[in-house]
């Protein structure tokens, strides 16, 4: 790269906020569906400003900043100007990923975000204090606003849920009789378990609050005599987990921990439930097929640092791996570029104590 253009990427990092949240106005206030509508021919400010119900002005900032970001491009550069949807604006307007990861920036981590520096020197997420005083996301999760809660759910079952038609016949391939969900979350997964399966038991281990939602859900669908409930933290020195089970899932749950944490966790797991096998999915960093992906992951981790539980991050194959194994599990075999977000599911067992 040369000086000049990498000059130029360091003020595109200085102004960065100011990107997304032009990005963001222009999404939630219409202006990227007008000029879209428009098509070739683009949109006047006048035209924009009718159209949005804003001021000329407040078109025009937004505007004329979206031409520096590559969002918008000039259709005439004849008076008046007219502005057209470029290829970054289309997907900030259409992409489905784009849009859960922006409304779970703007709601879940951008007010915390300023707390980055903070949450790396005191190993805690010091962002999440604009929310309340917790310890870690996960207990705040039935009291947050409304708002954030759902960017955050819709964040974390955009890229799970998609990996579920995959994986759930390799699950399945030796159909477990009872299945524990441990971080079942909303129940997601146990849902698309007893569907696919119509004999498989469900236990889902989690916090209260999500418990609670994962029962709503459960009802919902007319479920809730296969899917159960154990309400624990896994995190506690003896945790309560089913015994009886064939098989253990874990569905992008270990990625909230640090590398220390998951081999104690699936320890506590072996020794509870040693017949079981343990499947983990997970997006994997040096996994992944696309750069936007991995780059999306490596901006997670972050969320994790400030915002989640100041400890943990999304991993590389082999730490990842190599953390389960020292908890007394050895892998039986891994099955990667699971659905569109090139999830890998593995599979261990195990050792003999």
């Amino acid at each position: 790269m040369r000086a000049v253009d990498a000059k130029f990427e360091a003020q595109r990092i200085a102004f960065a906020p100011f990107a997304f949240q032009c990005a963001w106005s222009m999404r939630e206030l219409g202006v990227l569906e007008c000029v879209s509508k428009a098509g070739k021919t683009g949109a006047s400010i006048a035209e924009i400003s009718k159209e949005c119900e804003i001021s000329e002005y407040g078109a025009q900032v937004l505007a004329e900043f979206g031409l520096g970001t590559g969002i918008l491009k000039l259709a005439s550069e004849k008076e008046p100007l007219k502005y057209a949807l470029d290829k970054i604006g289309f997907f900030i307007l259409q992409d489905e990923m784009t849009r859960v990861n922006m409304d779970f920036v703007q709601d879940v981590c951008y007010e915390g975000a300023k707390f980055l520096k903070d949450s790396i020197k005191n190993k805690k997420p010091e962002g999440l204090k604009v929310f309340g005083k917790w310890n870690t996301i996960y207990e705040a999760l039935s009291k947050l606003p409304p708002q954030t809660q759902k960017s955050w759910f819709a964040f974390d079952h955009f890229y799970s849920d998609i990996a579920f038609p995959e994986a759930l016949p390799i699950v399945f391939k030796n159909p477990p009789r009872k299945l524990v969900d441990i971080g079942g979350n909303t129940a997601k997964l146990a849902i698309a378990a007893c569907k696919y399966n119509p004999e498989v038991e469900v236990i889902i281990v989690d916090l209260p609050g999500q418990i609670s939602v994962a029962k709503r859900n459960a009802e919902n669908a007319s479920l809730s005599k296969r899917i159960l409930f154990c309400e624990t933290d896994i995190l506690s020195e003896n945790p309560n987990l089913p015994s009886d089970a064939d098989a253990v899932w874990m569905s992008q749950f270990l990625d909230c921990f640090s590398l220390e944490e998951i081999s104690s966790i699936v320890n506590k797991v072996g020794k509870s439930i040693p017949k079981a096998e343990l499947f983990v999915l997970e997006p994997l960093l040096d996994m992944q097929k696309f750069e936007a992906s991995a780059y999306s992951l490596q901006a997670t981790s972050l969320y994790f640092t400030c915002m989640a539980n100041g400890n943990s991050k999304m991993y590389n194959f082999a730490e990842l791996v190599n953390a389960i194994e020292k908890g007394g599990f050895a892998l039986q075999e891994s099955h990667h570029n699971l659905g569109v977000n090139s999830y890998s599911l593995l599979r261990f067992k195990v050792i003999p104590r």
